[in-house]
């Protein structure tokens, strides 16, 4: 019980806090706002390209040297980290208000241009709240700061999954059998509301002391080097040719779940899946089971090696993407949704937990924090950007032909994953 109170502490409970403000924005323009668009008739293709405001998160390290050194004028007294924290925060309120009172319906620009303001500005909350994280605690308590982190940012996945579509499923008209914005209006605005959460737990926290270790730079030219020449040339020096295989991993392996999963809520629309269903089990039993996959791949990691984890986590990715061919042939089953999310989710679960795993390994203890932005944005960068194409690809060759691609996507990960492992074990291999 001891071991269990530094979690009632008041630094674990304010990144409990700050992780539900963070974890909150991310479905809202991604997995969430697609059933809201597919339901108001906006195209497939239209969603799949919309699907692009994701790649603010994968281009976050290019302003993230801005948001660490500089001092925001005016809220400066507030503090760099926390002045940083609160700008991010209302700008996301301010989002998902104009999201509130858009409809897709009518004018799709102005959605498109909300939800770049929620991504962008949610984008750079995550860097400043990396940097309050470390910054408020001692090495000793950063292990229970982020898993009260990433417990908030669970619980805000899950308000901003299935709490949008059940409050959204709750205003609606009792006799209402066609589209209406208004309660997509309702839900989106109390998910505005919902960031006060980290917007109070900002203003009634202090400023952490700062941590100088890092090399300052004097202009820009440094400043370059400092945030991407030196970490990533460690990299290359480290690595030397395997650098390329290593690279070309990583920008690959989520592939076949980021491509496919944009194209997930408009399946259940068109497959005729209400609100609450889709509710109850992809955004509620399906983080669960994301969670027990974690938990599952974190344990056998030790056992059977990294590399084996992340090949079993590749080809389960692959052929739970197949299930979905067979969920098409179904008709309106929710039983069959519940067995397929509960598959895919538990694989979707044990291959982040090999990746991080992954990622984590490849890093120098000099530039941890920038090398792995490095590699989790390379991650992004390709998947997100072919799963723009995404729609278009369902238009032309139907669900079943899309979700098969989206699994055949994944056998050039399995000759990647064959070769890194084979590569690590020799002597001279990789480190």
């Amino acid at each position: 019980m001891n071991a269990l109170k530094i979690y009632l502490q008041p630094a674990s409970l304010r990144m409990l806090a700050l992780g539900f403000s963070a974890g909150l924005p991310l479905l809202l323009v991604l997995g969430t706002l697609s059933f809201w668009l597919r339901e108001a008739g906006v195209s497939r293709a239209a969603i799949g390209h919309l699907s692009w405001v994701g790649l603010a998160y994968g281009f976050k390290w290019l302003w993230a040297p801005l948001v660490d050194r500089i001092t925001l004028p005016l809220l400066g007294r507030l503090g760099r980290r926390r002045s940083w924290l609160l700008v991010a925060q209302v700008g996301v309120m301010a989002g998902l208000v104009g999201m509130a009172m858009s409809d897709p319906k009518e004018s799709l620009n102005a959605i498109v241009w909300c939800a770049l303001l929620v991504a962008f500005s949610s984008a750079t909350q995550d860097i400043a709240l990396d940097a309050f994280r470390i910054e408020s605690a001692g090495t000793d308590q950063q292990a229970a700061l982020a898993a009260s982190y990433q417990t908030g940012y669970r619980l805000a996945m899950i308000w901003a999954g299935a709490g949008v579509l059940w409050i959204a499923a709750r205003s609606e008209a009792p006799s209402a059998a066609a589209y209406a914005q208004a309660p997509w209006g309702v839900a989106y605005s109390v998910m505005a509301l919902s960031m006060l959460v980290g917007v109070l737990t900002v203003l009634f926290s202090k400023e952490p002391a700062p941590i100088h270790s890092h090399v300052r730079a004097t202009n820009v030219r440094e400043w370059l080097h400092i945030a991407l020449i030196n970490p990533f040339a460690d990299f290359c020096e480290r690595y030397g040719w395997q650098a390329f295989l290593i690279l070309a991993l990583i920008a690959t392996y989520r592939i076949s779940d980021v491509v496919m999963g944009i194209m997930a809520n408009p399946f259940y629309v068109d497959m005729g899946y209400t609100k609450d269903e889709v509710a109850a089990v992809t955004k509620v039993f399906g983080v669960v089971m994301t969670l027990l996959g974690a938990f599952i791949g974190g344990a056998l990691a030790p056992k059977i090696g990294v590399m084996r984890l992340m090949m079993a986590g590749a080809v389960l990715s692959s052929l739970t993407n197949l299930l979905f061919v067979w969920l098409g042939s179904r008709g309106h089953d929710v039983n069959a949704l519940i067995a397929v999310v509960s598959a895919d989710n538990l694989a979707s679960g044990i291959a982040s937990a090999a990746f991080i795993a992954y990622l984590s390994s490849l890093t120098n203890i000099n530039y941890t924090a920038t090398q792995y932005a490095l590699f989790s944005s390379l991650m992004l960068l390709l998947p997100k950007f072919l799963a723009g194409f995404s729609g278009e690809f369902v238009d032309a060759q139907g669900y079943a032909n899309f979700f098969t691609a989206t699994a055949l996507l994944g056998l050039p990960v399995l000759m990647l994953v064959w070769w890194a492992a084979r590569l690590q074990s020799r002597p001279n291999g990789l480190e």
